[in-house]
């Protein structure tokens, strides 16, 4: 397994935004103090984009690699209580902080969280998931072997029928048409990239099993369940997945 990073962690507050660094400038994560479970960045609403293309109850089980502040986490546990979540972190220090800083609940029967490596925990695990969200970066906002070929091939080969696969990715890094590439190769083309945001995240969509054939008004009628039933707002993630 490959060791856990030195970097330092740090938490800082603005405007009743409590936010994670890996002792750089980049934020790995953020929580609105007054709302804990929602999603504040805007990158992490759009990789809940899955729930519009599946029917609820899915997804019943969901594979976090990269914990951060907890919010995907976090969110899950609030609002899908269907589903099981596994998170693997490599830094164990991360859901110290997580715990103490950003209101990440205590391990439960849904919840459960390992110290390790994703990349090779998806490659020697058999168990399969309907959604898997990949959200990895080092202090300098690089994903490493999260980013590559057979990392994207073995979670592929981790996700149910029904699956679904979100990436985020560092759209103004060089090398993010090459990381396209690698996930649009390792899914046979079955897959999508929204626009970057504002923040510079772009996250990627994949999916395996049963297709996805969706008209634009049962996408919108998700949506507002969707809203109505976990507060999340994916319309302006809708309307960026037709620009997609």
């Amino acid at each position: 397994m490959s060791e856990a990073p030195r970097h330092p962690i740090d938490v800082s507050e603005d405007a009743g935004i409590r936010y994670l660094h890996f002792g750089s400038e980049w934020v790995q994560g953020a929580m609105r103090i007054r709302r804990p479970f929602a999603l504040e960045l805007a990158y992490t609403r759009e990789m809940m984009a899955g729930l519009l293309l599946r029917e609820a109850p899915w997804p019943r089980s969901a594979l976090l690699i990269g914990l951060g502040a907890g919010s995907l986490a976090k969110f899950i546990w609030r609002h899908l209580p269907q589903t099981k979540i596994t998170v693997i972190e490599i830094n164990p220090q991360v859901p110290l902080v997580a715990r103490q800083f950003f209101r990440l609940p205590e391990e439960d029967e849904r919840l459960r969280i390992h110290i390790g490596d994703g990349v090779e925990f998806v490659a020697t695990r058999k168990h399969r998931y309907d959604l898997i969200l990949v959200d990895g970066f080092d202090h300098n906002a690089r994903a490493g072997a999260l980013d590559t070929v057979p990392f994207y091939v073995n979670c592929r080969a981790r996700l149910t029928a029904q699956g679904v696969f979100a990436a985020n990715l560092f759209g103004r890094s060089r090398g993010y048409k090459a990381s396209l590439g690698r996930i649009h190769e390792s899914f046979d083309t079955r897959s999508l990239a929204f626009p970057s945001l504002d923040s510079g995240n772009a996250i990627a969509l994949a999916v395996d099993g049963e297709p996805v054939a969706l008209s634009l008004q049962e996408l919108r009628r998700r949506a507002a369940e969707i809203k109505a039933d976990t507060g999340l707002d994916l319309a302006p993630t809708l309307t960026r997945l037709q620009l997609a």
